[in-house]
């Protein structure tokens, strides 16, 4: 229903902020897409045109991948040793150094060379921006000279690096070598041509680095040789000159003594091991304190026993009784009869191995009395040599001297010479530890621009744009839409919503014309007689009673020539169409103006609004004539003396009014029109020039005697005056209305300014009545108030016989 509940403005309280629901959320979600569709649609079309120009225009490329293997196994070829380094595995550090190596300008450029890429205008002129197209049109004017050789390269190379991508797989040692170009067989041919140029780049630089290496090893083995041949001469030199003669390169008397030498040294060896041979066994034997874990492991410290088939019988004997004691100790319990016996049997077999290594020491006892007497022989024997070979000894020391030099010089020469033959060999037949393991094919393989992908990130930056936009617009939206915000802004009870009821053609209707099918309503009542105007119907008719009844020769008289006749007004539309929204609204205005009566004398309602042109004069007189149709008696005055519009509309012929009643001119019954249909008053206001001074005449004391006396003679008196805005007449009103009511034009009507107006009157605030949404466009006014959606609906309406 179009009427609200009616409220006192001291009991609306301002909204408390409360968390706002899932359900609210997306309520409210809901609306503002409804209310900013076109907008959201907007942005969305126009971010999904720019994307489809952007493939349109976009050049289409290709990705041509080729894959490499960095091989950790080491390789050798022709069965050579490779070089220390070589035997190294390859770590991770090396294969992302091999990584930056593929996108070397060195790798670049061999590819550019290897396939003329400087003859494709592609990687040589520059890319076809919107700068360089306008450059173009424009290049016939400054001719600019061809760009050099290397000039012409740094171009390719930034090209081809720009457009290569290199990428380890993982922590593996793959590589992933990949090109975009204009071409899918451009693009592979450049792949594969980076991987190839990669092993060719890494075979030059071993080849140069062996190269290099057996240079230098060339030259040093010259220098090693010769230093060989003089040490070796000078042995030769020495042992003419001493008469040392050598039979196999040794002396006699030399020979003989390393003989005795060597026996004496084995006899000493014999000797020492025989003993201690015996202080092992002894000790073992000496240390059995009927531990059978510390013999056994002693055991195996001596040789002999572990050859000895009895002790090895034994101890292995020993070892299965443990490990079954252990088992049937945990199955049974250690206290067993039968764990009992075995470790009965385990004692009695280390009695025997005890006996079995007394009996091998006595044996090593006699083996070291007889190494004992050989030693002493040789000794013996070694010093009767040796006194006979101290004079050939002086001059072996510095023969033996000679001979370690020269033995040396000719090691390291030998050395030298072989590693020389390695880089040789590695010259001849160079490796790599890389290989390519997928070529690039020349398949269609369309990576750019990716329409998939831009079409999605077009709808998802769309949606979000268009979102922001849609909030940002309703965020500036600070008018009245909604009962709720007149309510909530003004902290006033919102009357009612009038809606508009045709296209404004008539300006001075305050933007409002009938219907077509209103003005066709009318047409034919114009053709009908006027009926009669109607007696003054009794105050228990229309509620409560609003005042005494005047003598009827007190009344105005319906003159001829003041006759309301503004069949055509807006404000008549309450009257030739009482069933529809628009009439159901003024009903609802005037039910809350008869309750605020009560047990007050509220006669006289002031109807203004924020700023001109929001229908504060139509709803003036549409009120004025809903309150008088009903029977009470009722007079409107034109109270916006600087701009009396209702005057203009309803009496244009009048040459008296309101200014000249406050003068004392004319009798107030004078200069009062009726209308013959609703028997409406009507006093209009009559300004024949600009009034500069309307506040005070509207605040003077004759006024104010003025609206005394009408107060006696109606029940109720429907003042319209100026805006709040523009002119400060309506603060100047405080003792002629008892009421206020407040036109809200929908959608147009600012919150600062009306906030701002209200502030500045508070004789409005304290005593207002109400506002009035004017102008709603129901239609529209639905995506708005989303809880009370169903609200607007026709439907409701033309079941009880309600039209628009």
């Amino acid at each position: 229903m179009l009427q609200t509940r009616i409220t006192h403005p001291r009991e609306i309280e301002s909204p408390t902020q409360e968390s706002a629901s899932l359900e609210q959320t997306v309520s409210s979600a809901i609306a503002l897409i409804g209310r900013q569709y076109p907008v959201i649609i907007f942005v969305m079309c126009l971010c999904i045109g720019l994307a489809g120009v952007y493939l349109l225009t976009a050049p289409k490329r290709y990705t041509g991948t080729a894959v490499l293997l960095i091989d950790s196994r080491k390789m050798q070829g022709l069965q050579t040793q490779q070089a220390t380094g070589a035997d190294s595995s390859i770590d991770s550090a090396m294969v992302d150094s091999q990584v930056e190596v593929l996108k070397s300008e060195t790798i670049a450029t061999n590819v550019i060379k290897q396939l003329h890429l400087l003859d494709s205008p592609e990687f040589t002129d520059d890319e076809a921006g919107l700068l360089t197209s306008i450059s173009n049109l424009f290049s016939w004017m400054f001719p600019e000279q061809r760009p050099s050789e290397a000039a012409l390269m740094r171009i390719a190379i930034g090209k081809v690096l720009g457009y290569l991508s290199i990428k380890r797989v993982g922590l593996s040692y793959v590589i992933e070598i990949s090109y975009q170009s204009r071409s899918p067989d451009e693009a592979a041919r450049i792949a594969n041509a980076v991987a190839e140029g990669y092993i060719n780049d890494s075979l030059e630089s071993k080849y140069q680095a062996s190269r290099r290496a057996a240079v230098w090893l060339q030259d040093r083995l010259k220098e090693l040789r010769t230093e060989a041949s003089t040490a070796e001469r000078a042995v030769v030199d020495f042992k003419a000159k001493n008469n040392i003669v050598d039979a196999g390169g040794r002396l006699l008397t030399e020979q003989q003594l390393a003989e005795i030498n060597s026996s004496l040294t084995q006899a000493r060896a014999q000797r020492a091991e025989a003993q201690a041979k015996l202080e092992r066994i002894t000790a073992i034997l000496n240390s059995d304190d009927g531990d059978s874990k510390v013999i056994l492991n002693d055991l195996a410290t001596v040789t002999d026993t572990m050859n000895n088939p009895v002790i090895t019988k034994l101890r292995q004997t020993y070892l299965d009784y443990a490990a079954r004691e252990s088992d049937w100790s945990n199955r049974y319990g250690p206290t067993h009869l039968a764990v009992v016996n075995l470790r009965n049997q385990m004692r009695e077999i280390r009695h025997s191995i005890t006996d079995e290594l007394r009996r091998t020491a006595e044996v090593y006892k006699s083996d070291l009395a007889i190494a004992k007497a050989r030693e002493e022989s040789s000794q013996k024997s070694l010093n009767d040599t040796i006194t006979l070979s101290n004079g050939t000894n002086q001059a072996q020391i510095a023969l033996r001297d000679l001979e370690s030099n020269a033995q040396s010089a000719r090691a390291l020469s030998d050395n030298f010479l072989q590693l020389y033959m390695v880089s040789v060999q590695q010259q001849s037949f160079p490796i790599t530890e890389a290989r390519v393991i997928t070529q690039a094919s020349n398949a269609p393989n369309k990576t750019s621009p990716k329409t998939t992908l831009i079409l999605l990130a077009t709808l998802i930056g769309g949606a979000i744009l268009a979102g922001g936009v849609a909030v940002l617009l309703d965020m500036m939206d600070r008018v009245f839409r909604t009962v709720s915000q007149v309510e909530q802004y003004l902290r006033t009870s919102c009357l009612a919503s009038i809606p508009t009821i045709g296209s404004e053609q008539n300006q001075g209707l305050a933007g409002h014309t009938l219907l077509s099918r209103a003005g066709r309503l009318l047409a034919r009542r114009r053709k009908q007689p006027q009926p009669a105007a109607p007696k003054s119907v009794p105050a228990a008719a229309s509620g409560p009673p609003l005042g005494k009844s005047e003598p009827r020769s007190k009344q105005p008289q319906p003159h001829g020539d003041r006759l309301l006749t503004a069949n055509q007004s807006v404000g008549r539309y309450v009257i030739n169409s009482p069933f529809s929204r628009f009439a159901e609204g003024f009903r609802s205005i005037k039910l809350a103006c008869d309750l605020s009566s009560y047990g007050s004398a509220n006669k006289v309602v002031g109807i203004t609004s924020g700023l001109p042109n929001e229908g504060k004069s139509t709803v003036s007189e549409a009120l004025a004539q809903t309150v008088a149709q009903s029977g009470a008696r009722t007079l409107l005055i034109d109270g916006d003396i600087r701009n009396p519009s209702l005057t203009a509309r309803l009496a244009p012929s009048a040459h008296a009014g309101l200014i000249d009643v406050v003068i004392g001119r004319v009798d107030w019954t004078d200069a009062v029109w009726i209308d013959p249909q609703t028997n409406l008053h009507f006093m209009p206001c009559v300004v024949t020039s600009r009034f500069s001074n309307s506040s005070d005449v509207l605040a003077s004391p004759q006024m104010e005697r003025l609206f005394q006396n009408l107060r006696e003679h109606y029940d109720r008196i429907i003042l319209d005056l100026s805006p709040l805005a523009p002119v400060i007449d309506v603060r100047a009103t405080g003792a002629l209305a008892d009421s206020y009511i407040l036109v809200v034009e929908w959608a147009k009507a600012k919150v600062d300014i009306l906030e701002r107006v209200l502030s500045e009157t508070p004789i409005v605030r304290e005593r207002m009545l109400g506002a009035i949404l004017n102008k709603v466009n129901m239609a529209v006014m639905s995506r708005y108030d989303i809880y009370s959606a169903g609200y607007y609906r026709n439907r409701y309406y033309k079941r009880y016989g309600y039209v628009d």
